[in-house]
């Protein structure tokens, strides 16, 4: 039975070709969707808290969540966490081959590790035996604050090629213990040399690679900077795994990670909203009456598009292959179904009335998933 929760897009971008590895239920790589994943911020030895985020998350459509296991009080709550996580769980390890080792005995989904600063290749031999053993996965993380000195002044700085010969000899260094299953992920803090790395790993490898630009700042400006990263690469068919880093709740990364999917036209989870930037012919508050739209939409998953509009005259024909619209006028508005005006109602009753078609178009569209699952 086809996931009425998401829907592939068409004309698709090419896609790299990588291995595919299961990252618990989740395929990624190997022409598998892309899949979105998102971080908690809480502290992972409190377990109720760190589950109630993971909740949240997973509403807002994550499909993989990485939580940080700094110390032993955050290992020991891990294997809660991962019993009780309705989507896989990754541990996000630094420094600790041990604390590694636990988490993957604990049930981890994939492990995350910088294997140059895990101790040793004697150390990397164990979280790599202890992964094989549990067929779990490994990330492979750089990001421009973990290059070696050695190859930041061989390369003058910490440029793509420098993080590219960082990873590669990380990912070598697990071959050589047997591991196969492997993410590869190279994040800077700025776009560029996030997209020219990206490019120069998809062309030296085949692993699934993880798309994020790391530290990307509060939500407008990280938003910008994400957009303009993922977004390249992922037209170039670039990426398996995305995460939109923000300085910001979680569930907002994972709602921005999919406006970046549905922008590019890979895949698309939930309304799509249309809506008009206003002008002197507006006789309603817009920027409200929008807001209030996008807020009502959280809960939708059906993919459609929802169009708000703000005066009659262009209305009617923008919204016009919009699945629902409210095309307003003074005093009201009226509600529109792929073009065909269903109800003229005022202006209290335009988000109800807007609520209502959707909620009709969403059973209709389950229904024809259904059908023809």
């Amino acid at each position: 039975m086809k996931d009425d929760t998401f829907s592939e897009v068409l004309p698709r971008p090419p896609r790299r070709q990588s291995r595919r590895v299961g990252v618990g239920s989740v395929p990624v790589g190997g022409g598998a969707p892309i899949a979105v994943q998102t971080m908690c911020n809480t502290p992972t030895e409190d377990p109720e808290a760190t589950l109630a985020q993971i909740e949240r998350v997973a509403g807002a459509g994550c499909e993989i969540v990485r939580v940080a296991v700094p110390d032993h009080r955050s290992a020991r709550a891990f294997g809660e966490i991962v019993e009780h996580s309705p989507i896989p769980v990754v541990a996000d390890i630094q420094f600790s081959a041990e604390l590694a080792v636990k988490t993957v005995e604990a049930g981890a989904a994939k492990v995350r590790i910088n294997p140059g600063n895990i101790g040793g290749p004697e150390k990397v031999r164990r979280v790599a035996d202890a992964a094989l053993a549990a067929r779990v996965p490994i990330r492979v993380g750089v990001n421009s604050g973990s290059v070696g000195q050695e190859v930041r002044e061989r390369h003058g700085g910490v440029t793509p090629e420098a993080l590219v010969e960082s990873a590669l000899a990380e990912t070598r260094l697990l071959e050589e213990y047997g591991v196969e299953d492997m993410v590869v992920a190279i994040k800077a803090s700025d776009a560029a040399r996030t997209i020219a790395s990206c490019r120069l790993l998809a062309e030296s490898c085949d692993y699934p690679i993880h798309l994020g630009v790391t530290e990307a700042g509060p939500p407008r400006t990280g938003t910008v900077k994400s957009a303009y990263a993922l977004g390249t690469l992922l037209s170039e068919g670039i990426g398996d795994t995305i995460r939109v880093s923000l300085t910001t709740d979680p569930e907002e990364e994972v709602r921005t990670a999919w406006d970046i999917l549905a922008a590019v036209g890979v895949r698309v989870r939930g309304p799509q909203i249309v809506s008009c930037p206003t002008c002197s012919r507006c006789h309603i508050d817009m920027i409200l009456l929008t807001e209030m739209v996008e807020k009502a939409l959280r809960d939708v998953s059906v993919p459609m598009t929802v169009a708000v509009m703000g005066c009659i005259v262009n209305g009617p024909g923008e919204a016009r292959d919009a699945d629902v619209a409210i095309c307003a006028e003074k005093g009201g508005g009226v509600i529109t179904r792929r073009g065909q005006v269903i109800k003229k109602v005022g202006q209290g009753e335009l988000l109800p009335a807007l609520m209502e078609e959707v909620r009709a178009v969403e059973r209709e569209l389950q229904g024809t998933e259904g059908a023809r699952a």
